[in-house]
């Protein structure tokens, strides 16, 4: 194993522990350089600042653990009787909202690596009944899913922690359908980060330093196939979490010797829509041609 393969595998050992030890309910946390959760800030608070409605969250307790940066499911305009695909899926909220829009005939598969969070989406999934959904344990670069076999395929702030994330948007390529669509909210840079945060491992599982530049992202992107981007939402991600976090995030600077105006703006948290294109169509998926 290479030495930047096997800094990749500590970086995924690292990222398995700390959901681990969120879906046991040993440590609180956002998707944030922090451990608790936005200082205080209520879950139901937290969410609708995503961009969930509170409808939506209503009785999803326990499957909300606040560690998302969007609200991707609205946006992919499910169907009833259509499946969906969700990588990262942790305790489940995500997949409990698409398999309320395809309703009882569709069907929902979660993906995840942390046994921890598996264990309580699935206990989530049969508390709220809800017998269209599957969890399975895998990683985002092998996906355990039969090609071209889902209509959407979902995310939320999970594909910055995958080393390679070229090979995560090969795999979303693969089991979409021909015309198939995906709605992912995600982190991403707008310019280098200090070196001392690249390598800050706190950072890495904070959703900040794994990101990549918005032009390699988005190119690894279309080189997997997933055309017609359509950008939804796109904002300040590290400053969004000054406000929500001041102490845990002055801690991840000050600890490496690096001002807030290094890093403000740089780091993104944007929600996005693209298709799986196919060669002989103009467009591709409901959404895109609506």
């Amino acid at each position: 194993m290479s030495a930047s393969a096997d800094q990749g595998e500590k970086m995924v050992a690292a990222v398995r522990d700390r959901y681990g030890r969120i879906a046991d309910g040993k440590l609180d946390g956002c998707c944030g350089a922090s451990a608790s959760p936005c200082s205080g800030t209520p879950l139901t608070d937290l969410s609708e600042s995503l961009g969930y409605s509170p409808a939506e969250i209503q009785g999803l307790a326990d499957a909300n653990l606040g560690l998302g940066c969007g609200a991707p499911v609205d946006h992919l305009k499910l169907q009833p009787g259509e499946h969906v695909l969700d990588l990262g899926s942790g305790a489940g909220i995500d997949v409990f909202l698409a398999a309320r829009r395809v309703g009882a005939e569709g069907r929902v598969i979660g993906v995840d690596m942390t046994p921890e969070m598996l264990q309580k989406a699935r206990a989530n999934a049969g508390r709220l009944g809800f017998g269209q959904v599957e969890f399975r344990e895998g990683r985002l670069e092998r996906l355990p899913v039969d090609s071209a076999s889902v209509d959407a395929v979902t995310s939320n702030c999970v594909i910055n922690l995958v080393p390679d994330k070229a090979a995560v948007f090969r795999e979303i390529g693969r089991v979409l359908k021909p015309g198939g669509r995906m709605v992912i909210s995600d982190i991403i840079l707008d310019g280098p980060l200090p070196e001392s945060i690249e390598k800050d491992v706190y950072a890495y599982v904070g959703c900040i330093s794994g990101a990549l530049q918005r032009g390699d992202y988005f190119a690894a992107l279309e080189a997997a196939g997933l055309r017609d981007v359509e950008l939804l939402k796109d904002v300040d991600y590290l400053g969004a979490m000054m406000e929500a976090a001041p102490e845990e995030t002055g801690a991840l600077l000050a600890r490496n010797g690096v001002a807030a105006k290094d890093v403000l703006g740089k780091v993104r948290s944007v929600t996005f829509r693209a298709c799986k294109r196919e060669v002989t169509a103009s467009c591709c998926g409901p959404t895109c041609c609506a």
